[in-house]
């Protein structure tokens, strides 16, 4: 090689090092985002006041029963139930139950609900929040049969969870299995979907699945990560659907407010259970109680544990649960009151509305399953643990719950994580999604109702008050969700 080749290649191969070295440089100075820090920048940019989720329309043909002119059945209603995503800090899964609906009384074939969207399947929302402080939807899974055909959330058949609701169309005709002929009790019947599903609690795994909970069985459903059902538990022994029964006791659900909340536990061996009210156990004289049910379920042993939970008031509602360890848990407390009225206006004013959230630790509770038995005391294998042949619920009724305690049974302790109405001035009736974001921050979302309301069976648009429309709203707030 030549003196001036030599130098030529020389002075080459030091403007591509030097090349390099400023590339590392810039690479090395350059900022890497971690996902907590982007979790971070999110949660600073998201408003105190809520975002409202993506909606669509489902449709807006029918006419306002009180306004008398169209309004819309919105495809919203992702508040029945949220959870995090397992491994993407700022996503979470909201999920829909039955679909539009409204209460439908005195009708031709008994009391039930309207359905205005019949065929709708109830459905998981994938969400993530913004950069921009609001909230977008990635994606939707619909839920299956495990034939992969598409479910409904008609109601089941009474051997099965049925809830005895007659399902109605709009126009107060029922739904029938064939719409383009009339009822025939034997060749065209009402119609129901034993696979229906009411979903009010939902959690995700990290294999890509979910677990879900609902009102008419109560059935807790195993579904794959594309929604086709793989496994199944209910109270219903003769339902070759199942792995394993709860308790034959939680068939005794009141209508509608069935196995509202639902987490599992850290290491995702045991799921829990939550009942929104007091059950019909033995019958609907205990309703107005402050006496709901926790049950958990090994879901490789099949052990059942059971407990129960003290609400502020009668009647309230236990709409979500989410697992901080693997006995403690954030349990939602609510009753079904707006703040500034809802559909009933200044009339339906309610200042003292209860929308809170509270820390629970199940071994402070009495296992029901595994009680030492007193006198008096049995196991009835159809309603669970007895006192002198009466039901837990019916020992409250008579003697409230030092009855109980008479007995050596006791409910979980709680302290207070959060009231909403005092933090955000809650204006909405369901709340009913819980998020854990992370150890110092909570996600609250309300379920809208798919924007539909009824009010003497007809139809109308869901309303906060006079002006405003009910949306499915996510808030966050700050909240020590830490464990030791």
């Amino acid at each position: 090689m030549t003196h001036w080749k030599l130098l030529s290649a020389l002075l080459f191969s030091s403007v591509l090092l030097t090349a390099c070295n400023s590339d590392s440089d810039s690479d090395d100075n350059e900022a890497v985002v971690t996902p907590e820090e982007e979790l971070a920048e999110r949660l600073a940019a998201f408003p105190a006041t809520g975002a409202a989720l993506p909606f669509s329309v489902l449709r807006d043909d029918l006419i306002d029963g009180k306004t008398m002119v169209p309004f819309e059945v919105r495809n919203g209603g992702y508040g029945s139930a949220m959870t995090a995503h397992p491994s993407k800090p700022g996503e979470f899964y909201a999920m829909t139950d039955r679909g539009p609906n409204a209460d439908f009384a005195g009708g031709a074939y008994g009391s039930g609900k309207t359905f205005p969207v019949a065929d709708y399947t109830p459905r998981i929302g994938h969400f993530r929040l913004t950069d921009e402080g609001g909230v977008e939807q990635l994606g939707t899974i619909m839920f299956k049969r495990p034939d992969g055909t598409l479910i409904t959330g008609l109601p089941n058949t009474s051997a099965l969870g049925g809830t005895g609701e007659t399902p109605y169309n709009p126009d107060g005709s029922p739904v029938l299995v064939d719409p383009t002929q009339p009822y025939d009790a034997v060749t065209n019947p009402i119609k129901l979907d034993d696979y229906g599903l009411d979903g009010e609690g939902l959690v995700a795994l990290r294999d890509g699945s979910f677990w879900m909970s609902d009102e008419y069985g109560p059935h807790m459903v195993h579904f794959a990560a594309d929604g086709k059902e793989i496994d199944r538990i209910n109270p219903f022994a003769a339902d070759a659907r199942t792995r394993i029964n709860l308790p034959a006791e939680f068939a005794y659900r009141r209508a509608n407010r069935g196995m509202e909340g639902l987490a599992i536990t850290p290491d995702e061996t045991t799921l829990v259970g939550l009942m929104q009210s007091t059950m019909d156990l033995p019958s609907k004289a205990v309703r107005a109680l402050t006496i709901t049910r926790i049950v958990t379920v090994d879901l490789e042993t099949g052990e059942i544990g059971q407990y129960l939970y003290q609400q502020e008031k009668p009647a309230n509602s236990n709409s979500e649960m989410v697992g901080l360890s693997n006995t403690e848990f954030l349990v939602l407390e609510r009753d079904g009151s707006f703040l500034y009225g809802g559909p009933d206006g200044v009339a339906g004013v309610t200042p003292d509305a209860q929308k809170q959230v509270y820390r629970i630790d199940l071994s402070t509770g009495t296992n029901l399953e595994t009680a030492e038995l007193q006198a008096g005391m049995a196991q009835d294998p159809d309603l669970g643990l007895t006192v002198n042949g009466k039901t837990l619920e019916e020992v409250v009724l008579d003697g409230g719950w030092p009855a109980l305690a008479a007995v050596g049974i006791y409910p979980v302790e709680k302290t207070l994580a959060l009231d909403m109405v005092v933090s955000a001035d809650y204006p909405h009736d369901k709340m009913e999604g819980l998020w854990r974001i992370d150890d110092q921050h909570l996600g609250v979302l309300n379920d809208d109702d798919f924007a539909t309301w009824a009010t003497g069976n007809a139809l109308e648009q869901k309303m906060l008050n006079a002006g405003t429309l009910d949306a499915g709203t996510l808030f966050i707030r700050e909240v020590d969700l830490s464990v030791d």
